[in-house]
């Protein structure tokens, strides 16, 4: 915009003004002027006209000052509030972070959680297994133990009656021992599942 005059009137006196502002901004900068010497003239009294040019000039320079303080100080806490948003969003990013971080904990303790429940059913599963392979062999334990009585039984009878040729008795005594050695097996196999019975419990109980 070029640069053109406008002439005003302050406080009585007219006075011709140029500048690159608009006519209407400058005829409102001449009336801001002319009511603070007015105000500034009833206050202090009857002055000369240049005395009273300078109070206005120092009060309204007062004025600037305290605006341009007023701007510095909103420029400060502008600043701060920057700083303050930025701290903020970082502390929201932190948070989310964290709560990514603690879904994914949590979708693994789940998982965790369902893999101890599936060993804890197998192992139910193999418990139950082993007691029930357990009674079998106790069943048969039991079997063996009355054929082996029985046996025995016959045996002795057999022997104090001296009835039987010494092939059947032979027949007998074999047939003894085998029966004899199935039932230390099935002992020992026994002991072994009843170890790992108990082993299975201690393991369930600590865990």
């Amino acid at each position: 915009m070029s640069e053109q005059k406008v002439v005003v009137r302050i406080y009585g006196h007219e006075y011709t003004i140029s500048g690159d502002r608009p006519r209407e901004v400058m005829l409102k900068i001449a009336d801001k002027v002319d009511e603070r010497m007015k105000e500034i003239s009833d206050a202090v009294g009857s002055i000369s006209h240049s005395s009273l040019a300078e109070l206005t000039a120092l009060n309204i320079a007062d004025e600037l000052f305290t605006l341009q303080e007023g701007l510095q100080e909103g420029e400060q806490e502008k600043e701060q509030l920057e700083k303050d948003i930025l701290h903020y969003k970082q502390l929201w990013e932190e948070a989310k972070k964290n709560f990514l971080q603690y879904k994914q904990d949590a979708q693994a303790s789940l998982d965790q959680k369902d893999e101890i429940q599936e060993k804890m059913n197998q192992k139910s599963i193999e418990n139950d297994n082993l007691l029930k392979s357990s009674a079998e062999k106790d069943n048969k334990i039991s079997e063996l133990e009355s054929r082996v009585n029985n046996l025995s039984q016959r045996l002795k009878s057999r022997e104090e009656g001296q009835a039987n040729s010494s092939e059947q008795i032979r027949e007998l005594e074999d047939n003894y021992k085998e029966l004899e050695g199935n039932y230390f097996e099935l002992q020992m196999e026994n002991i072994r599942i009843k170890g790992d019975l108990e082993q299975y419990r201690k393991q369930e109980n600590d865990g």
